[in-house]
């Protein structure tokens, strides 16, 4: 039973009311199927209404759901044989960005992206996903080799920034991410990067300069947090939900504007409510946006790549 958001909890109560009759029912003196199937019902609809009328602020935290699927689920789930590579080959390895050699669909490919983690340890492990120059270093070498032995590249974007503390700023963490988003607009290999959950600041757009975006229905992608946006405008993060309104954070946004190409659908209630339906479906999505690339050459590659990042914000 996956955990319930705050606006989600009139579905939570009905399902508890569920989960009781299950229980009363399970001693088989009482029949209580047709109660069952109609609390069911309801909640089902409920669900369906919810998730058909979500706000900025509500899919900030569909996006943000620690259940939602991972690098690491992607990883086992999508792609064979993977062989991750560490480190930046200056300074050590950033465990917020992953990444190496790996057969997907029958096509060799590199993939990196970041990692959040899914418990306590873990979090602390891959920094929650907030990468250092070090791991947009390793991207950078991972893209440059890649680009080397002509294996296209995919890239997963799941975090809510790069990491802000003082030991990355002295470590270039400006200058990293601007190389890394050179490297991905430089490579003459097909590029096709997903938003997966957040995709926040330059530490996403440094992996997500690809050829082809794509972004989950649920996920959200901006410049700053909602939070970071009403704490500049407003000075308190209280205003959060309607920062999110206004930067219009959306997948149904951002393919208006163009920003992105496609929106990969969710199972209804978010990617944490069935993690097999909706790596599926990224799956598909990328071999659609793989298939769509592989003919190009490297320099056309490089021109449609630049010049879709160019053209952003043009009137």
């Amino acid at each position: 039973m996956p955990s319930f958001l705050d606006f989600e909890k009139p579905i939570a109560e009905l399902q508890g009311r569920i989960d009781e009759l299950r229980e009363t029912a399970s001693d088989g003196n009482l029949d209580l199927s047709a109660d069952i199937m109609r609390l069911q019902a309801k909640s089902d609809k409920l669900l369906k209404d919810t998730f058909a009328r979500l706000t900025p602020w509500q899919k900030t935290q569909v996006a943000r759901h620690p259940e939602r699927p991972h690098f690491k689920d992607y990883a086992a789930a999508l792609f064979e044989e993977f062989m991750p590579l560490a480190g930046d080959r200056a300074f050590g390895d950033d465990q917020a960005i992953l990444g190496g050699f790996a057969t997907f669909r029958g096509r060799k490919i590199m993939v990196l992206g970041h990692e959040k983690g899914d418990d306590t340890a873990s979090r602390l492990r891959h920094n929650f996903g907030m990468g250092k120059p070090e791991g947009y270093r390793k991207a950078i070498r991972l893209v440059e080799l890649a680009d080397r032995f002509g294996l296209p590249i995919v890239t997963l974007v799941d975090t809510s920034g790069a990491f802000p503390g003082i030991q990355a700023e002295e470590r270039g963490q400006a200058e990293a991410i601007a190389r890394s988003t050179e490297a991905c607009l430089n490579a003459g290999v097909p590029i096709v990067s997903a938003i997966v959950g957040e995709g926040g600041s330059g530490g996403a757009v440094a992996l997500a300069a690809g050829n082809r975006v794509l972004m989950f229905e649920h996920a959200i992608y901006s410049v700053i947090s909602p939070e970071g946006c009403a704490s500049i405008l407003w000075r308190t993060a209280d205003k959060a939900a309607e920062a999110a309104e206004a930067m219009r954070i959306t997948a149904q946004d951002l393919k208006a504007f163009g920003v992105i190409d496609t929106i990969v659908p969710e199972p209804l209630g978010g990617a944490h409510r069935d993690r097999a339906v909706a790596i599926d479906a990224l799956g598909d999505a990328l071999t659609d946006a793989l298939d769509s690339l592989v003919p190009l050459s490297p320099v056309e590659l490089r021109k449609e790549r630049q010049a879709k990042f160019l053209k952003m914000g043009r009137l």
